[in-house]
């Protein structure tokens, strides 16, 4: 489904963010990226968004080549990618069901399928009952719920999650991790960049562990070893 082929980030003269990784992502897994900071996780994730484009080598979604997309099509493409960050950004002055809601309108669906749509997936993720209140009315873990919640609602194909944890405590952060299994459980290829260890060694996925832009471990069943 996501393959890098000898995929290299240069910036500057020679500095590598990314050197010559290649691996592959097979529709319905669910894969974590562990490493130190400046290992190369979030370079990957941005060439995987086509936010930028590999220096050389090849990053493809499906068998296509993502630097090939044209820019007027590259809105299209990253809706099959939903994404979920550290810092949530929720908008702040609209609730939990407008957060997500706002993704659909932006898109132009119906109000009946907006309605039908953002009910499901706040029932999924268990935020029913929090859906008119405010991002500052809601716990971290809820923030981060909303937050995915708003990620699946254009049903992507692939959730990248970048350090989704990072500003949990340990039982909000087991929580979100819960999640993100049970997305996978329903088909949904997850894409886990973390620096958490014990998320890590408990989830027993893949694990792909990059250092200094390369992949230096890439195992089945993972733990987090640097």
């Amino acid at each position: 489904m996501i393959r890098f082929e000898n995929t290299s980030k240069i910036y500057g003269k020679d500095t590598a963010a990314i050197d010559r990784v290649s691996f592959e992502v097979k529709k319905g897994e669910f894969v974590s990226l562990v490493g130190k900071s400046g290992a190369g996780k979030t370079t990957l994730l941005r060439l995987l968004l086509r936010e930028e484009d590999p220096t050389s080598g090849k990053v493809l979604f499906d068998d296509q080549d993502i630097a090939e997309i044209p820019s007027g099509f590259i809105p299209d493409f990253r809706r099959r990618i939903g994404t979920v960050f550290q810092d949530y950004k929720l908008l702040p002055m609209k609730t939990a069901y407008e957060n997500v809601a706002y993704v659909m309108e932006v898109m132009g669906a119906r109000g009946g399928d907006i309605d039908r749509d953002v009910s499901e997936v706040l029932k999924l993720v268990e935020l029913m009952e929090r859906a008119e209140h405010f991002p500052n009315q809601l716990s971290g873990g809820e923030k981060q719920r909303v937050a995915i919640a708003r990620a699946l609602i254009h049903r992507p194909d692939v959730i990248v999650a970048d350090e989704p944890t990072g500003n949990l405590d340990p039982y909000h952060t087991q929580d979100i991790i819960k999640l993100l299994a049970t997305i996978n459980g329903l088909g949904t290829t997850v894409i886990l960049a973390t620096h958490d260890k014990d998320v890590i060694n408990r989830l027993g996925k893949r694990v792909i562990t990059l250092d200094d832009g390369k992949v230096i471990r890439d195992e089945e069943r993972g733990k987090f070893i640097l």
